[in-house]
């Protein structure tokens, strides 16, 4: 059964929409953005998250010991690193933690894909390519370029109830990754989560 991730929690209501739907990963944002947390409210919301429910730390360019901080601290279960981190420093990051690390593509090519499979992480994230944007486009991009993938991977980009079963379908991720999805106006939507939820969990 593909899992479910929802990015982007800022709020103890966002904790008690996901403890009651269960998704499989939550994400909180260390990244400059829209959805952005500090530590304080990241230690705050994890001691609430039902334990269950694995909160990802999703990180751009971020300075190493603050990832290893949060790691050590139990703020976050895995690391998410959505930036320009090369191999050199994620193999770095790897003699420090021995958390679970993501690492998020941009997608502009099936080479591209085929090519980061070779990183030495657990994951992939394969989410929209928008120039001088990192992530949180809300914009999905073509499925049909994901080549056979030897590592799992998360899909994220645009993911809403509207695609989600056929995204799911084309691709066969390991998790999908949902944000603006399950939001009206910016803010997590208990409606939306507990429809997206649904619709995967039940899928045909």
């Amino acid at each position: 059964m593909t899992k479910i991730k929802l990015c982007g929690l800022k709020r103890i209501e966002d904790i008690e929409y996901v403890n009651q739907y269960q998704p499989d990963y939550i994400g909180f944002v260390f990244a400059r953005s829209s959805r952005f947390i500090d530590d304080t409210v990241a230690l705050q919301l994890k001691h609430k998250l039902d334990e269950r429910i694995q909160a990802v730390g999703v990180f751009v360019n971020e300075p190493m010991g603050h990832i290893v901080s949060l790691c050590r601290n139990k703020v976050i279960d895995v690391v998410q690193l959505h930036g320009d981190e090369d191999e050199a420093y994620i193999s770095k990051l790897k003699e420090f933690i021995s958390n679970p690390i993501i690492k998020a593509i941009r997608v502009q090519s099936r080479e591209q894909i085929k090519a980061a499979q070779s990183l030495p992480v657990d994951y992939l994230l394969l989410d929209t390519y928008q120039k001088a944007q990192y992530g949180g486009s809300g914009i999905a991009f073509d499925h049909r370029i994901i080549p056979k993938c030897s590592k799992p991977f998360f899909l994220a980009g645009g993911l809403n109830k509207e695609n989600i079963v056929t995204a799911i379908k084309d691709s066969n991720p390991y998790c999908i990754d949902v944000s603006s999805g399950v939001e009206t106006d910016g803010v997590k939507d208990e409606e939306k989560i507990k429809e997206i939820i649904g619709m995967v969990r039940y899928m045909k």
